[in-house]
């Protein structure tokens, strides 16, 4: 098995922070280990100037094997609830604090494991270029590791979840769960609440890109 050579992404950034260079350097990242048991970089995708920017964990099984960000059953019900809150997924950029899935096997099946403290912070690099290049107005934080990436470890999305607030990265920025969250929650207590939960933050999300019209 390959090890990484650095100890973070910074080390394989272009020289330009267009998404264009960005998106073609990331697919050499070996900046931490997850490359090594991946199928590839998952970069992020979106409008170059895309007002709204949602930023979630790591890409999925169906995300490493087809290279793009939320294709997969969370990407499906993320697409549902924008359409419902009345977001056109045009304005969207999507993207991920960690490019690389991490995994561990199970028979045939390849079980999520999340990103640890130095994944996360490996490859932040990717994540602060992303922001750069795209600068979009409303950033959108999808379950604690993306909130925790920008925003620090003592960030609760229990705590602060759906309360918007200007931060470095955006000048509206908001924390809410991750889709994923939302699936695992199916045929359990507090599903429905969880669904009110989310859809009434893409709805503040919806409010805000109309000001911005």
């Amino acid at each position: 098995m390959r090890t990484a050579t650095t100890s973070t992404a910074a080390a394989f950034l272009p020289e330009k922070h267009d998404l264009t260079s960005l998106r073609e350097a990331a697919k050499h990242c070996e900046g931490c280990p997850l490359y090594a048991n991946a199928t590839q970089t998952v970069f992020g995708a979106g409008p170059a100037r895309a007002e709204v920017m949602m930023v979630g964990e790591q890409p999925g099984d169906v995300e490493d094997r087809r290279g793009k960000p939320f294709v997969g059953p969370a990407g499906r019900l993320l697409d549902q609830m924008l359409e419902e809150a009345g977001i056109a997924r045009q304005r969207v950029y999507v993207t991920n604090a960690v490019k690389h899935f991490k995994w561990t096997p199970r028979g045939k099946r390849r079980l999520h494991g999340k990103p640890n403290s130095r994944e996360i912070f490996a490859c932040r690099p990717w994540l602060e270029a992303e922001l750069e290049a795209v600068k979009p107005e409303l950033l959108v934080l999808m379950g604690a590791t993306a909130a925790q990436s920008l925003l620090g470890p003592q960030f609760r999305i229990t705590k602060h979840r759906g309360q918007p607030f200007e931060s470095d990265w955006a000048p509206w920025t908001m924390a809410t769960y991750h889709p994923s969250a939302l699936l695992r929650a199916i045929h359990q207590p507090g599903e429905e609440q969880l669904r009110r939960d989310f859809l009434a933050d893409m709805r503040l999300v919806a409010e805000k890109l109309a000001e911005l019209k």
